[in-house]
C-alpha cells in the first residue's frame, strides 16, 4: 500500500474548487482534522454532503490522497465533500477510527448552515479500509439514531477479517495488497488475531448478523481484488435485507487499479457509475 501511495501523482490544485482544513473535537476532546471540498461558486440552496474515509488498511494514509477524487465527486456529482483524518492502528486501534468518523459525521450535520450543506442529505463513504470504516459508521449511525446517512458510497470495501484465513486466495495479481498486509492491517486495527468470535460490533463490518435499515449501497470491486468475495456477499446479504444496492464487478481488476490509470476506459466507467450513484441519492 505504500508503495502504491508513492505512485500517485500530484493532482494540481483545482480552479474551480475550495480546499479547506478544519479541526474539530471528537470524543474525550480528541482533535480530528477534516478536509473539506466545495465548489468556488456554491449553489445558493444547501448541497448534500459526502463524509469521505480514506484508505490505508486502518494503518496509513491521510485526506491528502484522495484530492483527485474528491475534487471529481464535488465537479461531477454537484456535492460538497468533508474528509476525516481519523486516527490510525496500531497506535490507535478500534473503536478509535470509527468514533472519529462518527464525530465528524455528526459535526456535518450540527454545523450544515455553517457548510452550507443539507443536513438531510449526507452520505458516507471511502475506498479499501475507508470503505470498510464508511459500512461499520452506517451500522453505528442507525443504531445511534442521531444521524442516519441516506447513502453508503463502498469502493473495494475492507469488510472481513476472515479472508486473512482463506488459504484459497490467489493475491499474486495484488500488487496493492496481499495476505500478509491484509493480515497485519485487520490484527493492528483489532488488537487481537483475525476470526476470534470476540470482535466487537461495529469493528468488522461483515460480522453484523441484522443489515436490514442501513442505507442504500453501491459496492465496487476488481473480480482480482482480495476482498472481491466479502464486497460481492455482503452486498447480496444487503440486498436479502431488503436495503437496496447496487454490485458493480470490474474484470480483470485488482485491488486499487482506479488510482493508477485514471484516463483508461475502464477506470471512467468506474468512476462514472460512482458519480451516478451519488447524484441518484443525494440529488434525486
Amino acid at each position: 500500500m505504500n508503495t502504491l501511495i508513492s505512485w500517485l501523482p500530484a493532482p494540481k490544485t483545482p480552479k474551480d474548487i475550495t480546499i479547506e482544513n478544519v479541526v474539530i473535537k471528537g470524543q474525550d476532546a480528541q482533535t480530528i482534522r477534516l478536509r473539506v471540498y466545495k465548489p468556488i461558486s456554491p449553489p445558493a440552496t444547501p448541497m448534500p454532503v459526502l463524509v469521505w474515509l480514506h484508505g490505508g488498511g486502518y494503518v496509513i494514509g491521510k485526506p491528502e490522497m484522495d484530492d483527485r477524487l474528491c475534487t471529481e465527486y464535488v465537479r461531477e456529482a454537484g456535492i460538497m465533500v468533508v474528509s476525516v483524518d481519523y486516527r490510525r492502528a496500531p497506535q490507535h486501534p478500534f473503536p478509535a477510527g470509527l468514533e472519529d468518523s462518527y464525530a465528524a459525521l455528526k459535526w456535518v450535520a450540527s454545523h450544515s448552515e455553517q457548510l452550507g450543506a443539507d443536513a438531510k442529505r449526507i452520505a458516507v463513504g471511502g475506498a479499501s479500509a475507508g470503505g470498510g470504516l464508511a459500512a461499520a459508521l452506517a451500522q453505528c449511525a442507525l443504531d445511534r439514531q442521531e444521524i442516519i446517512p441516506v447513502f453508503q458510497l463502498l469502493i473495494y470495501p475492507m469488510l472481513d477479517d476472515r479472508t486473512v484465513l482463506r488459504a484459497d486466495i490467489d493475491d499474486s495479481n495484488n500488487v496493492a495488497w496481499n495476505h500478509k498486509s491484509n493480515r497485519f492491517g485487520w490484527q493492528s486495527y483489532l488488537g487481537q488475531k483475525c476470526g476470534s468470535d470476540t470482535v466487537t460490533a461495529y469493528s468488522v463490518p461483515t460480522r453484523r448478523q441484522d443489515l436490514s435499515g442501513l442505507p442504500p449501497a453501491w459496492i465496487g470491486v476488481g473480480i482480482l481484488d482480495m476482498f472481491y468475495d466479502e464486497d460481492v456477499v455482503y452486498g447480496q446479504r444487503l440486498t436479502e435485507s431488503g436495503v437496496e444496492c447496487e454490485v458493480m464487478i470490474v474484470p480483470g481488476a485488482f485491488h486499487g487499479f482506479d488510482a493508477l490509470a485514471f484516463q483508461t476506459p475502464i477506470v471512467q466507467d468506474f468512476r462514472a457509475s460512482q458519480i451516478a450513484a451519488l447524484k441518484k441519492y443525494l440529488c434525486p
